[in-house]
């Protein structure tokens, strides 16, 4: 039976109101405690609210991170009226911001921070992590662990239906380079070239060095309330136009579908049919890009260009920016709600030299439900 796309009521209902950064780094020197803390009230400051004003904490994490119900306490805030604590990697980043949205639009709460810390780099090594789901026990004993070998085998099998090419994800790795060398949170600023790009080791083949994220310690949130109530607040609203997740079989597990396809591809319908848009009307794009070919093949299942014709649309330069900070390959990897944090910094108009101009919608997408069967995104609107 065919799914229904709905005209949302929560379309433009509720707006991220402020935004936080800890500085990204490869040793913070503390816990991830310290960093949701930090992160979270630089959100509330930059919204010009207090944590007296917060009613609700949401996150995600894979036993990696500092739940809720732990942060609260920490900065006073010790009767919320709601709260999430989602298990989930980057595939899930996304909905956490989406379930805050049905929170403050249900008057659960009025005031939601959602945040991710994370200490990626010094203290929990997601390179180096094997799958622990169910198929591991199919793969492991092969040698078949870590998140880069399996995208890298999807990668190969989209060079070799498609005939996408290496210099394609350098292309992705250059451009995004270009954009965070004028981010002063980048964790790397050096400019690069498709030469150097070729010159980066492999690490699994097709991927090198430079199609991979960064392994980072650091934090991001965001501040989500009622659209109403930023009228009276400090920064320029931007309001979620639509946000969807949703699920289905991973590529681990799921034989029966073409492994080129990701569960983006059934999610876009539902999320522009919620905002009444299309991806000709998005002007920035953040793609989450764990490594360069989860943008190729998002470009493709987001509507940018038919299937398997993503390294021709990449080489043309045409479409949308695309991770105007750098993303997890240059500016660092907060599991998704970095991108989301871009995407709000584009439509207030403040991402000063890297900026859009007049960028009025942007699409903000999770890991695009590889290795966990589910994925979700975001479509913002400047308010």
């Amino acid at each position: 039976m065919a799914k229904r796309l709905l005209v949302s009521p929560l379309r433009d209902r509720a707006a991220i109101a402020g935004v936080g950064y800890t500085e990204f780094s490869k040793d913070s020197g503390v816990s991830t405690l310290t960093l949701a803390c930090r992160a979270v009230l630089a959100a509330l400051e930059d919204a010009g609210l207090t944590a007296g004003d917060v009613d609700g904490l949401a996150t995600h994490r894979v036993g990696d991170s500092v739940a809720p119900g732990v942060v609260g306490p920490a900065l006073g805030i010790h009767d919320p009226s709601w709260h999430l604590d989602q298990f989930g990697g980057g595939s899930v980043s996304h909905a956490v911001v989406a379930q805050a949205v049905l929170a403050v639009a249900a008057g659960m709460a009025e005031t939601v921070v959602c945040y991710r810390a994370i200490n990626a780099r010094s203290e929990f090594r997601m390179g180096q992590a094997a799958s622990a789901g169910p198929e591991a026990q199919y793969q492991v004993p092969y040698g078949l662990a870590a998140p880069l070998q399996h995208f890298a085998m999807e990668a190969r099998l989209h060079m070799l239906k498609y005939g996408t090419k290496e210099e394609h994800f350098g292309q992705i790795a250059v451009r995004q380079r270009a954009f965070a060398v004028k981010n002063p949170r980048a964790r790397m600023r050096t400019p690069i070239t498709l030469d150097d790009y070729r010159a980066s080791p492999w690490i699994a083949e097709p991927f090198r060095l430079l199609d991979c994220c960064l392994e980072t310690d650091g934090a991001c949130a965001l501040v989500v309330t009622t659209a109403e109530r930023t009228a009276s607040l400090r920064r320029t609203p931007v309001l979620i136009s639509a946000a969807a997740w949703g699920g289905g079989a991973s590529f681990l597990s799921g034989g029966h579908m073409d492994t080129t396809e990701t569960a983006a591809a059934r999610l876009a319908p539902r999320l522009y049919g919620m905002a009444g848009l299309g991806p000709a009307d998005v002007d920035v794009a953040q793609l989450y890009d764990c490594f360069t070919y989860s943008v190729l093949v998002q470009l493709e299942d987001y509507g940018f260009c038919a299937k398997g014709e993503g390294g021709p649309y990449v080489a043309s330069g045409e479409g949308p920016p695309v991770n105007t900070h750098g993303g997890f390959l240059s500016e660092g990897y907060v599991h998704g709600i970095n991108h989301i944090a871009e995407a709000v910094s584009q439509l207030r108009g403040e991402a000063g030299d890297r900026q859009v101009a007049g960028a009025e919608v942007a699409l903000s997408t999770a890991q695009p439900g590889y290795v966990l069967p589910a994925t979700s995104a975001l479509i913002l609107r400047r308010g």
